[in-house]
């Protein structure tokens, strides 16, 4: 949601990108990871053109956890522009920086506490986001490689330290919700750090990169592609061949279906016990749980661990860099994607806000045929006609101005007290 406040750009530069160019394909595909939330959030019976028998489960299982990871993953691009883009900003200019973010992430997090007032069944994202922002702050010097080094590590031990440390000191237990305790925001949330940090740092690597060059497409293609083959590939082998889906059902299997362990290793009932552990692994929202660590070998959504992480990225750099292309050569046809794309906030909490009227008014009988794309039919429109007729969408305008205001506050005060700007 942060975002660089540049104007349009018709054409690519021809150099790395100077700091006020824009880039369509990152608004393009932060608009999918917006409509991506959408469809997690209204749910299948909210879709008329797939219905829950044509599609609609396979399309909300695509997106889930992906979506919510892409939007971390351009969180990471938009932090790496505001620093400096392909050279981290130092001095001056990066003090200037971090106050723009410090002052993004205490607005975000404020609005994503009220969004939470409005109970809606939704795990909201700002609050957890705006903490984001905060733990990136220290990495904003670094380059590229180093960035990638720091994203592979949490990747690598993120998830064996998160299972320890609540296997050892963190029992499973409600969460509070979308408003997080320490514990919840660095481990059992719905968007943990211990793996949303990933997708943050991977971003901001990306960010630093050049995109506009062809070369470092194609380097970022072949690597979405690599992470995927290694996420499902890697899953697969220690499921199947090392027999880590039979521990699970053997670890896992009695508790999930209310059977003794005796009954449960039954032939008889092996399917049924088989469906429901692989079932609730499709189900978990934040971390897997710790009653065997055969749960770290799992790849579906929201389970945070090394190869979900992987596919996620990995997936998450081929959205990106088809956005990239697209926008190269049909710009016009992906204007309304765009749109939403610069505008991601307004988006996203008015999504909230609408579907807290919906809510209000229709009951428990809320989730209607065609309510999905009404929604992003409207946020399309919305978006495009604000872009046309204002520019900014107005909750990043006054995210900008506020932002602007924290800085010359900064300016001011080093100004009165005798400091000297750096180099």
């Amino acid at each position: 949601m942060a975002q660089n406040q540049s104007d349009d750009t018709s054409t690519a530069p021809a150099g790395p990108p100077s700091p006020k160019a824009r880039i369509d394909g990152i608004d393009a595909a932060r608009a999918l990871a917006v409509f991506g939330m959408f469809v997690v959030h209204l749910g299948v019976a909210s879709m008329g053109f797939l219905s829950p028998e044509n599609y609609a489960w396979d399309l909300h299982g695509i997106v889930r956890g992906n979506s919510s990871a892409l939007f971390a993953l351009l969180a990471g691009v938009s932090l790496a522009f505001m620093t400096g883009r392909t050279v981290p900003a130092a001095g001056e200019p990066l003090r200037r920086a971090i106050a723009r973010i410090l002052t993004r992430a205490v607005l975000i997090g404020l609005l994503g506490a009220v969004l939470d007032v409005m109970a809606v069944p939704i795990a909201i994202i700002l609050t957890y986001y705006a903490g984001f922002f905060l733990l990136a702050l220290p990495l904003v010097k670094l380059r590229p490689g180093a960035l990638w080094a720091v994203a592979g590590a949490l990747a690598a031990v993120g998830p064996f330290l998160s299972f320890a440390l609540r296997e050892a000191f963190f029992p499973p237990q409600l969460r509070s919700g979308s408003v997080p305790t320490l514990t919840e925001f660095f481990l059992t949330g719905y968007y943990p750090a211990v793996t949303f940090m990933v997708f943050v740092v991977a971003g901001m690597a990306v960010g630093r990169l050049d995109l506009t060059a062809t070369a470092v497409r194609v380097r970022l293609a072949v690597t979405g592609a690599a992470l995927s083959v290694f996420a499902y590939g890697g899953s697969w082998l220690a499921l199947g061949p090392l027999g880590g889906l039979d521990r699970l059902v053997a670890a896992s299997g009695p508790e999930l279906t209310g059977l003794t362990p005796e009954a449960a290793a039954d032939p008889a009932v092996a399917e049924q016990v088989r469906y429901a552990v692989t079932d609730h692994a499709e189900s978990i929202s934040g971390q897997v749980p710790t009653d065997t660590w055969w749960w770290l070998a799992v790849n579906t959504p929201h389970t945070g661990t090394t190869f979900e992480i992987a596919e996620a990225v990995g997936q998450g750099l081929l959205v990106l860099v088809a956005c990239l292309f697209l926008c190269d050569r049909f710009r016009i046809a992906m204007y309304p994607l765009t749109s939403v794309g610069r505008m991601p906030l307004t988006v996203y909490s008015g999504h909230i806000l609408v579907l807290a009227v919906v809510i209000g008014a229709a009951g428990s009988a809320w989730a209607s045929p065609w309510l999905l794309e009404w929604f992003v039919l409207g946020a399309l429109l919305f978006a495009t006609l604000w872009r046309l007729l204002v520019g900014r969408g107005p909750a990043e305008l006054l995210l900008g101005e506020a932002a602007n205001g924290a800085v010359s506050l900064v300016d001011e005060r080093r100004r009165t007290s005798g400091g000297r700007p750096g180099g």
